[in-house]
């Protein structure tokens, strides 16, 4: 929202400057984001040219010397048509930034005749499009002062960052309303418009509409005899500093209503209606040439304004070419309305149109102001356009009923911790337009219209908080508890983090990917279901929501390979979704490997080989990821079973489903599948994985939450080899399991290093070698005792298995 100074001045009564203003505005909500002082149209003076005598290498060009009131007259060259000895206009020195035409001069030499400066045109200053001549002033105009000032140029321009709650404060006079509450100025009041009314408005109005809450209510009225030329020099300004373009009296009376009384208007040429007004849902197709000169589509989702001719103009967004006003307008309509925000909001972002209108109706605009706003605009209408008035129509408007807010003034300190008196209270809501009723500790409270933000106590308080000023609150430490806190975040919360913590601990870099994909990619990885279809996706590509991680994930594999980082290693832990209901919302850690960016490092084979990096990618890097996720969210591995295949996007023979019991998914990891890469148009070596943090079973709770004490055993770690025969089918996991089993208080880690098939081990069989790790914890093992184990391993694994000591 932009507003000049002395335009909120006009609503202001206040001797504060520029700086004391808006350090206000930011302490009561209204951020300032940006304050243009007018700086650079500092150094331009007005001059009166002396003489003008042609140039001698040039026709079109004269030389002038030019008297800028600070000493001797300097030499311009100049090829305005209108230069002449006598002319008084406005002159910019060497080192003068011109912005019209973005350029610094400097001291020129044209066709051999030295030019030091430059009489300046009304587009060169941006005051107007106008270039065919010099700024042309009164003689009176006093030579050598500053031309901004005397062009009121000089104004400076403010900006604030407005939230979606404050329609209030879409226009210049709330704004102030705002800054008198807070004691910097008085607010000043406008007298009622007074005027003659001649005769009826003769276009009828009809609200055909199945929900009248569409259009709550509509005031027309027609003005007759109208001239319709340029806008005045202030109201242009005005609109030009605020970055508007003025087009015609008519016009610029509605742009300029929009942001002084945050009242958007429309204008129709009155000759070019046919018959009465309806407003109307728009049928399924019909179109209209909007004032943007684009043609836009509609349906039975937009609210239109139409006669007998069609369409008219979108209601509350943007008018048609068809009855717009020009120069040849003589009677006039003028649209004062109210539409519902929802509606708005919708059709605006459907049809892609975004205009000062729509901002503030999407909002919510002053119900009561409807009527008052058709009245200032008529007035200032007659008063720039000459006419006369007729009788107004007003259709459907039931009139404001305020919201009543139960309000205990004890509940400012209790959400705050501010002690400011029940009085003081009291007189913010008031000078904020609030109707306080009633006396003691609890009141009742009116809202005004123009505060629809405004739904109970816990708005009343911000009000008050925000006008008595948010500085005022003290910092102060959190409360300190004489016994340990309990956890504050969830258990899902404090497994995000581990998952991410852990998985960056292995290398990986973490990513944030659209929640929103393509529709074929959705069906590729399970999703795509019409629920999970947006409604109004933000470009075609982005139509569903994603039932996994890894279509975003391998998308940006292929972007950095792209680029030529083909070695990357990224992870993501965030949301998937199953089906529009709440529960059908998973919170999913997942990641892929790329290239060669496994945990033991990317590169070249020959540059870390003794590392054991260099090697492309493969299940197993999958599976050590997701397996690190789940340990590092404090599940027992030991419950941890691991089954062949996973879904259909990875591949059948390279994938697994990692579960804890028969019923409970933990996740899956794998190779992808040819097709699945393909589909995505993704190459290369990869790998990824997914595990269900929200899956996992809340840990049971103990007695204590002192941790044990650390016991580490003086004895040294004895590692043994064993190789095993099994069938080609069994699983290198079920033997792990089963040498692990063998002896849980001796044995602590079981880890697969070889798996061999060939001649020698036989047809249909496999020859899988394990590292046991053996752990002695009260006294140091015999020979006999290692015998002993390793009998209990061999029978074990020959038990479950089937598997017989490799000869």
């Amino acid at each position: 929202m932009k507003f000049t100074l002395s335009w909120l001045k006009e609503h202001l009564e206040t001797d504060a400057g520029l700086d004391e203003i808006c350090a206000r505005l930011t302490e009561i909500g209204l951020e300032v984001e940006d304050v243009d002082d007018k700086a650079a149209f500092k150094p331009f003076v007005i001059a009166r040219v002396v003489s003008a005598e042609k140039h001698p290498q040039a026709d079109r060009l004269k030389v002038l010397m030019v008297d800028t009131g600070s000493g001797a007259p300097v030499q311009v060259v100049c090829g305005a048509p209108n230069a002449r000895a006598g002319l008084v206009g406005a002159f910019a020195a060497p080192g003068t930034y011109v912005p019209g035409i973005d350029v610094t001069l400097a001291v020129g030499n044209i066709r051999g005749v030295e030019s030091h400066g430059m009489m300046c045109s009304e587009k060169e200053l941006q005051i107007s499009d106008s270039h065919d001549g010099i700024i042309d002033l009164p003689e009176d105009a006093p030579v050598g002062q500053s031309y901004a000032a005397y062009a009121h140029l000089d104004d400076p321009l403010i900006e604030i960052n407005l939230t979606p709650n404050r329609p209030d404060c879409t226009s210049i006079h709330g704004i102030a309303r705002d800054l008198a509450a807070s004691g910097l100025g008085t607010l000043k009041t406008r007298p009622a418009p007074s005027f003659a009314i001649e005769a009826e408005t003769p276009v009828k109005l009809t609200l055909d509409l199945d929900d009248p809450k569409l259009c709550p209510g509509f005031a027309l009225r027609l003005v007759r005899g109208v001239r319709n030329g340029p806008s005045p020099r202030w109201m242009q300004q005005r609109l030009l500093a605020i970055g508007l373009r003025p087009i015609n009296a008519l016009v610029d009376i509605t742009n300029y209503m929009t942001f002084d009384q945050g009242r958007p208007m429309h204008v129709f040429d009155a000759a070019k209606v046919k018959g009465n007004l309806t407003v109307r849902r728009a049928r399924e197709g019909e179109t209209v040439l909007a004032l943007d000169q684009r043609e836009y589509k509609l349906g039975p989702n937009n609210v239109v304004i139409a006669d007998e001719n069609g369409i008219e103009s979108i209601g509350g967004i943007m008018g048609g070419e068809h009855s717009g006003c020009d120069e040849n307008t003589v009677d006039v309509l003028i649209e004062s309305a109210l539409w519902d925000p929802m509606n708005i909001a919708k059709s605006g972002r459907a049809l892609g149109i975004i205009t000062d209108a729509r901002y503030r109706f999407e909002r919510g605009a002053d119900p009561e102001y409807m009527v008052p706003g058709l009245e200032r605009t008529t007035e200032l209408v007659l008063e720039l356009c000459g006419g006369t008035a007729a009788r107004a129509e007003v259709v459907g408007y039931q009139g404001y009923e305020p919201k009543i807010v139960d309000f205990p003034y004890s509940e400012v300190k209790r959400l705050t911790g501010l002690d400011v008196s029940n009085e003081e209270s009291n007189t913010i809501l008031t000078r904020l337009g609030f109707t306080v009723s009633g006396s003691g500790e609890r009141v009742s409270v009116a809202v005004p219209s123009w505060r629809p933000d405004v739904d109970g106590k816990a708005d009343l308080v911000e009000e008050v908080m925000r006008i008595h000023g948010v500085d005022n609150i003290k910092p102060a430490p959190l409360e300190s508890h004489a016994t340990v806190n309990g956890k504050i975040l969830t258990t899902l919360q404090i497994r995000s983090r581990l998952a991410k913590r852990a998985l960056a601990a292995r290398g990986m870099l973490e990513a944030v990917t659209w929640s929103f994909i393509p529709e074929d990619q959705a069906k590729l990885f399970g999703g795509g279901s019409p629920a999970l279809k947006l409604a109004n996706p933000i470009a075609a590509e982005m139509s569903d929501m994603r039932p996994s991680l890894l279509p975003g994930l391998l998308s940006a594999a292929q972007r950095n390979a792209d680029k030529g980082y083909g070695d990357v290693a990224l992870f993501e832990v965030s949301g998937t979704y199953e089906n529009d209901r709440p529960d059908g919302q998973r919170r999913v850690a997942g990641g892929i490997r790329r290239g060669t960016a496994s945990l033991a490092g990317a590169g070249r084979a020959w540059s870390n080989a003794a590392k054991g990096g260099g090697k492309p990618v493969d299940v197993f890097d999958a599976k050590a990821d997701a397996l690190a996720v789940i340990e590092a969210c404090g599940l027992p591995m030991g419950n941890i079973q691991i089954e062949q295949g996973g879904p259909e996007w990875y591949h059948p023979g390279r994938s697994g489903t990692i579960k804890m019991g028969p019923k409970v998914v933990l996740g899956c990891f794998g190779e992808f599948h040819p097709l699945t890469l393909e589909s995505l148009d993704v190459s290369g070596a990869l790998c990824g994985f997914e595990v269900y943090v929200d899956a996992m079973p809340e840990a049971k709770r103990k007695a204590t939450r002192t941790k044990p004490a650390l016991e580490l055993s003086p004895f040294q770690l004895v590692r043994r080899d064993f190789a095993f025969v099994v069938d080609k089918t069994v699983e290198a996991g079920a033997i792990v399991k089963a040498a692990a089993g063998a002896d849980r208080k001796l044995v602590t880690g079981v880890n697969v290093f070889d798996i061999f098939e060939g001649a020698s081990v036989g047809d249909g069989k496999k020859s899988v070698a394990i590292e046991v790790q053996i752990q002695p914890a009260e006294r140091t093992l015999t020979d006999e005792d290692f015998e002993a184990l390793t009998q209990k391993i061999v029978a074990s694994v020959m038990k479950f298995t089937g598997g017989v000591l490799r000869s």
